[in-house]
């Protein structure tokens, strides 16, 4: 027989199919000896009786199946009908009783809080808090069923409703439990979070409280105190003028009140209780192994805790297996992807790094450290040296400013002070570093004094093409486990064996260029010089990503001047791109050029260090937008055009640069420019290199995960990338997994929930989020700032992308963008002006939109949320600002 009351001694933290989260979480704290008032529980098996008994929710669940979150008119008028439905069905005579005799039992003349608990609710990664109805002050058996009921319908309110959708609930498997608890009617009430909700450091407790009932506090009414504490001190306090406090009205029901203005800046709780409170939270983070979000009442000076659940908003910390204090930076914030990656992407890349951990395979003594689906670097001994400290703030300064402003404010930490580093792990690090560094070092001198620069490409290119065939070659030998450890090595020795062969070409060109700034700044002044050298940049030789974009440019041209062609690209769906390509006049010509294209580029996709990812190889679909664009934006041989014009520009300009100049200064000068114009364009070969040999792997992953699919270790091919290298190598050698699709099916939902992650750009150990601050600008004062990347201005209407691949820009347009990798090269012609909330001097878009001459800003946080689509505004890529403008205005553009 179901039962359909139990009371709080009755349940603990395993019953929440019955009672919800909110009970089984005041189950489990009243178990645990936590000072929780009394009360029980109308489980979910009442309320699939009442549901049962209509005969008209089926078909109100179906109509509600069809509704998206964003169709709010629509969830409003159904989401009332069923309220009004639920309230209207009578209540079971059974449950009526059980309820009764409950409420008897704890107490018939105790008031008491009516509160709704549904399955999906206080949950680790979804807290659902606010979404159904609470009562409080409910005296009276008619006055308690009323509200039973009430809250049973409160399933069904709007943001309920759409909650659920957006969060992947679906509305037949939520049930709702109501928890009835004897009333409390504290002085002082409020919520802790035992870990700091904003900042996310772990060892803060943070109190929010004010006077009265806390329901004035969790609806917004009024403002509270806030107290943090951290290692058993007050470390800061903020005492808030409480004007309003929520009483209970002795017949029942609530009542505002003003406070006495005397009494509205009086500190709410005193220190030694805001100790003891602290005290509590801690002992009941520690009970459930996790950072909770209380709400708490002071009774007679006595705490209540009247609801603990997990704080689900907390970014995952990377895992330490020391009591060190650790700085980690966002490694995706450095390569332009801030995506989550899959397990197998994520285990292979973090073996680029062990040439600085030599034969370390323990995840936590690695560089690279996964949180939230995101690889993060731990470079905290290398920043204790003061010289390398130096150049990797500036480094970092060139990837993102806001990067390396974070990264200023975490090692200023008291906590960072403290950090020691013995010299003999630092001599080991250096030893293991040097057969690497030193040749590189011997290589940059070499480039930059004695080979010729224009020889520089060719030679970079014939090595990454003869590496890349016998990598070929050598996974064509192995298969099953050693295939994968071949690939393990291979993305191990990625950096000692390719990419310090290629990346001496920039470093050199690198050192030109700052050479080539500090003699201009000296002889011209900075804005002279940044006009001179903005010049000097245009349609720089070498780069494999602005030839990549102008081979798109010439595949558009193609298919500029055959309208079915171009029809069937518009309308063609993915999956059949190639179906009835054959069919279209041009067609099979584009297919033989789009083939062409793809041998050199295929490898690339939007963001391509995620092995993941689907390549244009895969699927050449994706560059259908950028080719639309292109003929939506561009002439015929434009692209052509404008880089012919950016070279000459760039000639000019070196010209000019090389007049300023005489004598031996005008030599050194001359052979600056040459370094210059023939070895920058080379900043993305060694990425070009990783990409290509990451796509040879994921091919050959690919083979061995249809021999598993088809031995029936695995569903499907894509599964594979749900698990680690290790398991990899453990499946095929053919060790037992007999949990192996409940786990591959987790890691799915998890990286679901990573996407819904905004991921910080430095974090600590201590679980503190630091975003940086952004650089002064000169511009208006309601102005969006950045990082100026690429000079000039421009006017025009805001067009948000979110995903490249589904982006087709009209003329006239400026791109937004989270970040852009090499994938997103292709929308660069077609855009006006570019703004991103990743980026600095030196990564990919703001070096493409200095090539291609269009005003740049970069690292603007939350751009695509505060720009909207279609809006009009104004990019000053000289000083760093983006402006909203008020009004639709004619485009212009000034340099």
């Amino acid at each position: 027989m179901e039962k359909y009351v139990l009371n709080f001694t009755e349940i603990n933290r395993n019953h929440l199919p019955l009672v919800g989260g909110k009970g089984a979480n005041l189950g489990e704290l009243a178990g645990a000896g936590f000072p929780v008032p009394t009360g029980f529980c109308v489980t979910t098996s009442a309320y699939r009786k009442l549901i049962q008994s209509s005969t008209k929710m089926e078909e109100l669940f179906t109509f509600l199946d069809k509704l998206s979150p964003e169709e709010f008119d629509q969830i409003r008028i159904v989401a009332s009908q069923i309220r009004e439905h639920l309230v209207s069905l009578p209540m079971p005579e059974d449950i009526k009783r059980a309820i009764l005799s409950a409420w008897k039992s704890t107490g018939e003349k105790q008031s008491y809080a009516v509160r709704s608990s549904a399955t999906a609710e206080d949950l680790p990664n979804a807290s659902f808090a606010g979404q159904q109805d609470t009562f409080l002050n409910v005296i009276g058996a008619e006055a308690l069923l009323s509200a039973v009921q009430n809250c049973w319908a409160s399933l069904f309110t709007d943001r309920a409703i759409s909650y659920r959708a957006k969060n992947g609930f679906g509305h037949r498997s939520v049930y709702l439990s109501v928890v009835v608890q004897e009333m409390v009617f504290p002085e002082v009430s409020g919520i802790m979070f035992t870990a700091d909700p904003i900042t996310g450091h772990r060892h803060t407790i943070s109190i929010d409280a004010s006077f009265g009932l806390g329901e004035a506090l969790v609806s917004g009414l009024v403002s509270a105190d806030l107290y943090q504490v951290r290692h058993n001190q007050i470390f800061y306090k903020q005492i808030a003028k409480k004007e309003l406090a929520i009483y209970a009205l002795p017949k029942g029901g609530t009542i505002k009140k003003a406070l006495s203005p005397a009494f509205q800046e009086i500190q709410a709780l005193p220190n030694h209780k805001i100790l003891q409170l602290a005290e509590i939270g801690q002992q009941i983070e520690n009970h459930y192994g996790s950072e909770q979000d209380i709400e708490w009442g002071l009774v007679g000076g006595e705490f209540k805790i009247l609801q603990s659940r997990p704080i689900t908003s907390l970014y995952p910390l990377p895992f330490v297996n020391d009591e060190q204090f650790h700085v980690f930076i966002n490694f995706g914030y450095i390569q332009m992807m801030t995506d989550p990656m899959q397990p197998l992407s994520f285990s292979l890349l973090s073996n680029v790094t062990n040439f600085i951990n030599k034969n370390t395979v323990a995840p936590e003594n690695r560089v690279l450290r996964e949180a939230g689906g995101r690889a993060f670097a731990d470079f905290t001994g290398a920043l204790t040296l003061p010289p390398v400290r130096h150049r990797l703030l500036k480094l970092m300064s060139g990837m993102d400013e806001l990067l390396a402003s974070a990264l200023s404010e975490a090692i200023s930490r008291s906590e960072f002070q403290r950090v020691y580093v013995p010299k003999k792990t630092v001599l080991l690090r250096l030893r293991r570093i040097a057969p690497m560094a030193v040749p590189v070092a011997f290589k940059v001198a070499a480039n930059y004094w004695f080979k010729d620069p224009a020889k520089a490409n060719s030679k970079a290119t014939n090595f990454i093409n003869r590496y890349v065939k016998a990598t070929e070659l050598k996974l064509q030998k192995v298969t099953g486990p050693e295939r994968i450890r071949v690939i393990e090595q291979g993305m191990g020795n990625m950096f000692p064996q390719v990419l310090s062969k290629i990346i001496p070409y920039f470093i050199t060109g690198m050192l030109a260029s700052e050479a080539l700034k500090k003699k201009l700044d000296q002889r011209l002044g900075k804005e002279q010089s940044a006009l001179l050298l903005g010049k000097l940049y245009k349609s720089l030789p070498g780069n494999v990503t602005t030839e990549m974009g102008l081979q798109l440019g010439d595949l558009a041209d193609f298919t500029r001047e055959k309208p079915e062609l171009i029809h069937y690209l518009q309308t063609v769906d993915h999956e059949s791109f190639y179906a009835s390509l054959g069919d279209i006049p041009g067609g099979m010509e584009f297919k033989q050029k789009l083939d062409h294209f793809l041998i050199k580029y295929g490898a690339r996709c939007i963001g391509e260090i995620d092995m993941a990812k689907p390549r244009w190889q895969e699927d050449p679909a994706q560059l259908i937008s950028s080719i639309i664009s292109n003929l939506q934006t561009m002439a015929y041989g434009e692209h052509r055009k404008r880089f012919e014009q950016g070279k000459k520009d760039a000639e000019a300009a070196g010209q000019e640069i090389i007049r300023q100049f005489s004598g031996i200064d005008q030599r050194y000068v001359a052979k600056l420019v040459k370094l210059y114009r023939n070895l920058m364009g080379m900043r993305e070969h060694h990425k070009f290199a990783l990409v290509k040999l990451m796509y040879l792997y994921k091919l050959a992953i690919l083979e061995e995960a249809e021999f598993l699919v088809h031995k029936g270790r695995l569903f499907q091919t894509q599964d594979i990338f749900f698990l680690s290298s290790e398991e990899l190598i453990g499946l095929l050698e053919g060790q037992p997994s007999k949990n192996l699709p409940e786990v591959i099916e987790s890691r799915k939902k998890q990286h679901d929930l990573n996407h819904k992650l905004k991921t910080p750009r430095v974090m600590t150990s201590d679980g503190e989020m630091i975003e940086g601050k952004p650089r002064a600008a000169k511009g208006p004062k309601d102005a969006l700032i950045g990082t100026p990347v690429s000079s000039g201005s421009v006017t025009g209407v805001a067009r948000v992308v979110l995903r490249a691949e589904d982006a087709q820009l009209n003329p006239g347009e400026i791109l937004i963008a989270p970040y852009t990798d090499p994938g997103w090269t292709p929308l660069f012609t077609s855009a006006v002006g570019l703004v991103t909330e990743v980026g600095g001097m030196m990564t990919h878009g703001s070096v493409v939109a200095r090539e291609y001459g269009i005003p740049a800003v970069v690292g603007v946080d939350m751009a695509t949320e505060l720009i909207k689509d279609g809006d009009v505004i104004k990019v000053d890529g000289t000083n760093g600002y983006v402006q909203i403008l008020s009004r639709k205005e004619k485009l212009t553009v000034s340099p």
